[in-house]
């Protein structure tokens, strides 16, 4: 398995675990800001890399009165503030392939959505663009399943693709990881993130919203890491119960730093990495 580079991260082939993190949608450029330079600094203190991730569309609410973001044009240009504010890379969700390239000009990692993981058209335009695609495995696929997207993508020359395990669902509202699931996408040769947020939705089983059930977040994760991951994603916010989405699953920011500091002890003691690096990470090249 070949590592993917974004900026002066290496994620995979046995490089330190890598975090994406941040809050589900932008809710204004000073949040998007504000919570961006708080992961920096968590990001040094801790000496791991870190990716920012929020997304500019929520195109999949449960409900359509739900909030969905600033749109591709504002949101685009707050990316662009995060990112020079900051200085960490930037990922973020597409659902159209008409978004691709203006997306692509501003950040560092390509997002299709789980529900949209076959969509042929959105994988090409997103690999066609040169930036690194991450693939959330459909809640609907089997790990083997993937080996189709990713040819997809490589097909188009891009081999810089990330897979991401979010849950499979499991009966009426309910999400269930097997993981088993990490070491049989790793056999596809991709590195695998580990989503341990939206795996803890319960989809649909709010009043118009998703629910979930975030105080399993932290055995979630480290299970997921013991397991393999060579990243792990996750949502944070301030005050979860005031997030604009995905509210119930979110992490609070202020619980962040301890849980990064713990997985990075299950990696180091499951193998998958020799040494924990104290040299702070994150700041794209």
């Amino acid at each position: 398995m070949n590592p993917v580079q974004i900026g002066s991260i290496s994620i995979g082939a046995g490089h330190p675990l890598v975090f994406i993190v941040g809050p589900c949608v932008i809710e204004s450029a000073e949040h998007a800001v504000e919570t961006a330079i708080v992961l920096r600094d968590i990001a040094s203190r801790c000496g791991v890399s870190l990716i920012f991730k929020a997304s500019y569309d929520k195109a999949n609410r449960t409900s359509r009165a739900s909030y969905r973001g600033p749109g591709l044009d504002a949101g685009l240009k707050i990316l662009a503030e995060v990112r020079a504010t900051s200085g960490l890379p930037v990922l973020t969700d597409i659902h159209e392939a008409a978004h691709a390239a203006p997306a692509a000009a501003v950040v560092d990692v390509l997002q299709i959505p789980a529900f949209l993981s076959r969509q042929t058209d959105l994988l090409i335009a997103a690999a066609r663009t040169g930036k690194a695609v991450n693939v959330k495995k459909g809640q609907f696929l089997a790990p083997s399943d993937m080996r189709h997207v990713i040819d997809k993508v490589i097909a188009e020359g891009n081999e810089a693709i990330l897979i991401t395990e979010r849950g499979a669902s499991f009966g009426y509202h309910d999400l269930v990881v097997d993981m088993r699931a990490i070491p049989m996408l790793h056999e596809l040769g991709c590195p695998v993130v580990f989503d341990a947020t939206h795996s803890l939705q319960l989809p649909g089983a709010g009043n118009g919203v998703t629910a979930g059930l975030a105080q399993y977040i932290e055995p979630l994760a480290s299970a997921g890491v013991a397991a393999g991951a060579d990243a792990v994603f996750m949502e944070v916010h301030q005050a979860p119960s005031r997030a604009r989405s995905d509210a119930s699953t979110a992490l609070r920011l202020d619980a962040l730093e301890a849980l990064i500091l713990k997985l990075q002890r299950i990696d180091v003691a499951a193998g998958q990495r020799a040494t924990i690096d104290p040299a702070p990470r994150g700041a794209r090249a």
